[in-house]
């Protein structure tokens, strides 16, 4: 078929009940990408459609916004992994589509503000790491979401923002954010279980000859930023039965958090029932992969 300019030339074929002839159509708008959607909403509005006019039209709609998140994500997976802001933006945009990336970036840039204000280069890093706590915790008063630990609102850095409760990964996720906003070696720590960040310093570790590792110490930020030992970590994974294996204690890069992150959503969604968005949520892990295997 020949390219149809008009999307409501398209859009008057989508309640054939031939399946194929759908399969087709919906092939020719999804190929339009996203310019085509406030069209296809306009349509939807109308109101006396048949509902398996609208039906096709939400789930074409739903298909052109995932794909466009799919692409972004992979993208950014393969040449913006370093920033991890917009890793987290793109997985909130699953879930909310119109969002902007300023609506996440403006609070985070106020909370690091707020930081800096406190820090001076007279600190230790324990100093600068207590400033952080104080202010995320005590003056802005985030908290780990204890009584619904399970939301999937606690993994979408905006939901975060605006409840201030979240879960283990994405407080550190915050705190990692933030970190690099103001040139703070916050890292993350994919610990089995749980997600907490450390404060690796490399500088510190090469003029240290004790110092077998660059991490000064770790933090936990479900619980206030408490700061603690790799002995700390160890007693943890004996707890758990896990054994205490190198990559417990070490950084990990942005893809495995962000892998992480869809590992909760995956949960979370799971538990509710909804298997469209696990399913959804499994291909975009797909696409996620450590730099170790690329």
């Amino acid at each position: 078929m020949a390219k149809i300019d008009n999307i409501h030339s398209l859009v008057n074929l989508l309640d054939d009940p031939d399946e194929g002839i759908y399969t087709h159509i919906r092939g020719e708008i999804l190929g339009m990408g996203p310019d085509v959607i406030p069209d296809l909403e306009e349509i939807w509005e109308e109101g006396s459609l048949s509902l398996l006019f609208q039906s096709r039209i939400e789930e074409i709609i739903h298909d052109i916004r995932f794909n466009s998140v799919k692409k972004e994500l992979n993208e950014w997976n393969k040449h913006r992994n370093e920033d991890l802001l917009e890793g987290m933006y793109l997985l909130a945009k699953y879930q909310y589509p119109e969002l902007k990336r300023v609506e996440i970036e403006e609070p985070i840039d106020k909370l690091a503000r707020d930081i800096w204000i406190e820090l001076n280069e007279n600190l230790t890093a324990l100093e600068k790491m207590r400033v952080i706590n104080h202010i995320l915790y005590d003056v802005h008063g985030l908290t780990g979401n204890t009584t619904n630990y399970l939301a999937p609102t606690n993994s979408y850095l905006n939901d975060v923002l605006h409840s201030k409760k979240g879960n283990p990964i994405s407080l550190s996720i915050l705190n990692i954010i933030l970190g690099d906003k103001l040139g703070l070696p916050i890292k993350g720590i994919n610990l089995p279980r749980h997600f907490i960040i450390a404060w690796e310093d490399d500088f510190f570790s090469r003029f240290n000859q004790e110092m077998e590792s660059p991490i000064m110490f770790y933090a936990n930020p479900f619980s206030k930023g408490t700061i603690f030992s790799r002995k700390d970590v160890e007693h943890f994974l004996k707890q758990i039965n896990v054994e205490p294996l190198d990559i417990f204690f070490e950084s990990c890069d942005n893809q495995s958090i962000i892998n992480r992150v869809i590992n909760n959503l995956i949960n979370s969604y799971t538990q509710q029932g909804f298997k469209e968005k696990v399913d959804d949520l499994m291909i975009l892990q797909q696409v996620i992969s450590p730099k170790s295997e690329e």
